[in-house]
C-alpha cells in the first residue's frame, strides 16, 4: 500500500477539527508509509483522539469543504449565506432535535424515548421542507393538518395522568424533565424562526408553524410526567 493509499485510508479528526492525514502531509512528515507512526510521532496522547485503523469507504467526507466560502447548498438548486434566516432556522430545528435527543437519553419512561423519537422524525420532515428551494417545497410537504391533532392528543393524554400547575414552574426538579425543559425552550425558538420565514414568504406552510407550537406544549406536559414518574413535584417558579 503506498503512501497516499494509507492516506485515504486513515481520515481520523483532531481535536483541531483538522484531519491527521492532512497535517502531516502538508509538513511532509510522511516519509516511510508508516502513518500511525508518524502520527504518534507527530501528536502527544493529549492531541491525539483516534489512531488511525481503516477506513469506511461507504461513509461520505464529514468535512466535504463545499462551505468554506460561507453559504450552504439547498435541496435544489442555489446556495445562501450561513447566515441566512432560512439556515438559521434549520440550525434551530437541529438543536431542536439534539436537545430532544439528550431528554430521549435520560427520560425514565419508555413510552417517553418512542414519543421523542417519532418527533425528532417530524423535525427531520420539516427540516427538509424549510431545506427546499422554493420551487422544490412542495415535493415536501409530508406534515399535514392530522399530523397537529396527533400532537395534541398526545399532549391531552400525558396531562390526563399529572397534575398541571396553573402557574409558572421552574425547570430542574429532574434530570429528564430538566432536558425536556430545555427542548421545549429551543422548540419555542425554532417556533420564532418559522413564524420569521412564513411573515417573510420565504415558506407558505403554516402547518410548520402549528406543529412547533404544540411542540412546546408537548415538552411540558412530558417534563410534569418524568417529573411524576421520577416522585418529584414540580417547583412553582412563585415563592409560596
Amino acid at each position: 500500500m503506498g503512501v497516499s493509499t494509507s492516506i485515504a485510508r486513515t481520515r481520523r479528526v483532531t481535536r483541531s477539527g483538522r484531519t491527521c492525514e492532512n497535517q502531516i502531509k502538508r509538513e511532509g512528515l510522511v516519509s516511510t508509509g508508516k502513518i500511525e507512526e508518524d502520527m504518534v510521532k507527530y501528536y502527544t496522547p493529549k492531541e491525539t483522539l483516534f489512531l488511525p485503523t481503516g477506513y469506511n469507504f461507504n461513509m461520505p467526507p464529514i468535512h466535504p469543504h463545499d462551505g468554506d466560502d460561507g453559504t450552504t447548498g439547498l435541496l435544489g438548486k442555489g446556495r445562501l449565506p450561513k447566515y441566512h434566516p432560512r439556515v438559521e432556522t434549520l440550525g434551530v430545528l437541529d438543536e431542536t432535535s439534539a436537545a430532544l435527543g439528550l431528554a430521549r437519553s435520560l427520560c425514565k419512561d419508555p413510552q417517553t424515548d418512542g414519543l421523542l423519537k417519532t418527533v425528532q422524525r417530524d423535525l427531520y420532515k420539516i427540516m427538509s421542507e424549510v431545506a427546499a428551494s422554493p420551487e422544490n417545497a412542495r415535493r415536501f410537504h409530508t406534515l399535514d393538518p392530522e399530523r397537529i391533532q396527533w400532537l395534541e392528543s398526545q399532549a391531552d393524554a400525558i396531562t390526563a395522568r399529572v397534575h398541571a400547575p396553573v402557574e409558572f414552574t421552574l425547570p430542574g426538579d429532574t434530570l429528564p424533565g430538566a432536558a425536556i425543559a430545555l427542548a421545549r425552550t429551543i422548540a419555542r425558538r425554532a417556533e420564532r424562526r418559522v413564524a420569521e420565514m412564513l411573515d417573510t414568504g420565504e415558506i407558505e406552510n403554516r402547518v410548520l408553524l402549528q406543529y412547533l407550537n404544540r411542540l412546546s406544549s408537548l415538552c411540558f406536559a412530558l417534563e410534569l410526567h418524568e417529573n411524576a414518574q421520577a416522585g418529584k413535584p414540580t417547583s412553582l417558579a412563585k415563592e409560596k
